[in-house]
């Protein structure tokens, strides 16, 4: 864990030197937000284009950080805490990919954003699918519903399922690469849709397990 940490500050502050190091290399205005097309449809000043995100991830790394600390329940986090700290690093490596593609962007290079982040949509979902599949029950990470918070039983069968749906999402946003123009839809709508099954879920779970 001491290694995914030093790996998890090391993220962070690479995309801070990264900032700093092209900061007189673009220009005033840079783009900051692209449409459903992956075209550019919003611009920041250069200071926030360049460390508004660096920002984020250390304001994340210093949330998860806590997160175990906070939960009263800390003690069932310990028992993944390895899937956690990896998922902590990959969330890092995620935002400097994207922080990447817009100052590949800012420098001259054109492709379709949504396109270029299906790959790593792919990973942080499947990835997303191990963590969830390793959850116990916390307040803070995983599927969290009244229902299986009131029912252990309810969570690891939830996350049980819920780990491999994940895992497919994951494999499904790679397709996104194929057809860029319905990449957005093909990244969010596996997603949105398995979570709302898994809520539905854990509730006729526990439903269930009330009755018998």
């Amino acid at each position: 864990m001491k290694k995914m940490k030093i790996a998890a500050i090391g993220v962070v502050l690479l995309s801070f030197a990264i900032g700093i190091y092209f900061y007189g290399q673009v220009p005033d205005i840079v783009p900051s937000h692209w449409n459903m097309r992956g075209e550019v449809d919003g611009y920041m000043p250069k200071f926030w284009g360049m460390f508004l995100v660096p920002l984020l991830m250390g304001c994340c790394l210093l949330l998860f950080e806590a997160i175990p600390r906070m939960d009263p329940l800390k003690a069932n986090i310990e028992k993944f805490r390895k899937h956690y700290e990896r998922f902590i690093v990959l969330i890092l490596l995620f935002f400097l990919y994207i922080y990447m593609l817009s100052l590949f962007w800012t420098m001259g290079m054109s492709f379709n954003m949504t396109q270029a982040l299906s790959p790593a949509f792919c990973i942080l979902f499947f990835y997303c699918g191990i963590l969830i599949a390793n959850a116990k029950q916390n307040w803070f990470i995983g599927i969290r519903t009244p229902w299986t918070m009131s029912s252990e039983s309810v969570w690891n069968k939830t996350h049980r399922i819920g780990g491999k749906l994940f895992k497919a999402a994951g494999i499904i946003s790679l397709c996104g690469i194929l057809v860029p123009d319905y990449a957005i839809f093909i990244v969010l709508a596996p997603v949105i849709l398995f979570s709302v099954y898994l809520v539905v879920y854990s509730y006729l779970e526990y439903k269930k397990e009330k009755r018998a």
